[in-house]
């Protein structure tokens, strides 16, 4: 029996996958690349823009011929396209898919399972799954990941859904209100996934930071409860490197960024979007937050945390955004010179406040237009900063090979390919770095044995 699971989206969605893979394993299920060879099928989808959500609707097409060829076997569609609301279009949309689940929850899966299949350990997927519900008082079906999964990097996440709700974005919508995982939970998948080999967990939040303030356990807490988690994880051996993501500008609290300096597995890397460079349009996002508020931030955090690399998250073309608002934003990204940017076009999603309120005024290619413009400019950031590393040691963890070289990254998020007969798998490498680009970086060995 096989299985093929196909993800587009952010890491939470990574994360998902990775859990429903485990599940699958746990009942027996090997994994295969090509869908066409597959029992079950689960398309793991994102609708934070209009281009992914039509990524999943071309694959869902493709996939219509194999279900009819193949009626027996398992489509499944999971993850933000689907919610209690959307569900019965989907069902109406798609008839030839056979389930259709909600994020990180694929209890449907195993109790579908369960039933036609006769498979006892569905069942206890189920109750697994149940028990955590429980526990939590709430919904969390987040499964932990099995001992055949083995990876070097692992996902691991700590706040589900989100309560912010940006003007811009669909999560609340299709992730449901902001939960906090239990501390110990989250602890022993930690403990888990090194007792598999895992090397680096990254710890998942739509809004990291907030970890642990809707959790009674940190009732009082002086310290931010997402230092706790650091601190406990930090403990577990054979965990060599920690990162988290995403942090928000109103809840990166000094004694977060001072764990990051004072715990050496936790890496010198923060992701904090920024999303635009004027105010008037950070104020129809209502992201709280003031440019200003923005670049002090960036100055405590380089100034708390040595060394540290910082990526942010722009969108372009929001609803009303004028030549000299983006303008704004162009400036400030050439002023803070960070480590990375991902840069967005602005797509109307549904339910949303921008949607239902505020006029989508630019046009595709006026959007895509920034887009570039701003992408060249961060290209040219990252050529000049890159190139400081050149003859530079660096220490990268490194995570398979492509073409014939090893590729890992470093603590501050930057990929670095090599080139050794050793296998590297999962070990960290001692490089100096010989070439330097924009977008990766090359070394050499300084110890191979």
């Amino acid at each position: 029996m096989q299985y093929h699971v196909w993800t587009i989206g952010c890491q939470m969605n990574v994360a998902d996958s990775q859990r429903v893979a485990a599940g699958l394993e746990r009942l027996g299920y090997t994994a295969t690349d090509h869908a066409e060879e597959a029992d079950i099928v689960v398309l793991n989808t994102c609708v934070v823009r209009q281009q992914p959500e039509d990524k999943v609707v071309g694959r869902l097409q493709q996939l219509r011929n194999f279900k009819a060829k193949h009626p027996e076997r398992v489509l499944a569609l999971m993850g933000c396209m689907v919610g209690t609301r959307e569900k019965a279009a989907l069902e109406q949309r798609f008839p030839w898919v056979d389930l259709f689940l909600p994020p990180s929850d694929p209890t449907e899966l195993w109790a579908y399972l369960a039933q036609r299949e006769l498979l006892d350990e569905a069942q206890t997927l189920i109750a697994d799954a149940e028990s955590r519900r429980l526990a939590l008082g709430r919904t969390d079906t987040v499964l932990p990941p099995s001992e055949e999964s083995y990876t070097v990097s692992a996902y691991l996440p700590i706040v589900l859904g989100c309560s912010h709700a940006c003007t811009y974005c669909v999560i609340p919508y299709r992730r449901g209100a902001e939960r906090s995982r239990p501390l110990e939970t989250i602890v022993a998948e930690a403990q888990q996934l090194a007792s598999q080999g895992v090397k680096e967990i990254t710890l998942l939040g739509q809004i990291v930071d907030r970890y642990g303030y809707d959790l009674p356990e940190f009732a009082g807490a002086t310290q931010t409860p997402l230092v706790t988690v650091l601190q406990r994880v930090h403990e577990i051996e054979g965990v060599a490197r920690i990162r988290f993501l995403t942090s928000h500008p109103n809840w990166m609290r000094d004694d977060l960024l001072d764990a990051v300096a004072a715990l050496p597995k936790v890496c010198e890397h923060i992701e904090v979007p920024i999303q635009a460079g004027n105010d008037e349009v950070l104020a129809r996002m209502r992201r709280g937050y003031t440019v200003d508020d923005y670049r002090r931030l960036v100055a405590r955090i380089r100034d708390r945390i040595p060394g540290v690399s910082i990526a942010t998250d722009i969108i372009v073309g929001f609803p009303g955004e004028t030549e000299a608002q983006f303008e704004d934003t162009l400036a400030l990204l050439e002023e803070l010179q960070l480590d990375k940017a991902h840069i967005a076009r602005y797509s109307s999603r549904p339910l949303t406040v921008a949607t239902r309120t505020m006029d989508d005024n630019l046009t595709y290619d006026e959007k895509e237009r920034r887009r570039r413009e701003l992408d060249q400019a961060q290209t040219r950031i990252l050529k000049k900063l890159n190139a400081r590393f050149e003859g530079q040691e660096v220490e990268v963890l490194v995570e398979g090979q492509k073409k014939g070289r090893w590729f890992g990254r470093t603590r501050t998020d930057r990929l670095v390919f090599f080139s050794a007969e050793r296998n590297w798998l999962g070990h960290i490498a001692r490089l100096k770095v010989t070439w330097t680009g924009p977008w990766s970086l090359i070394g050499e060995t300084i110890i191979d044995a």
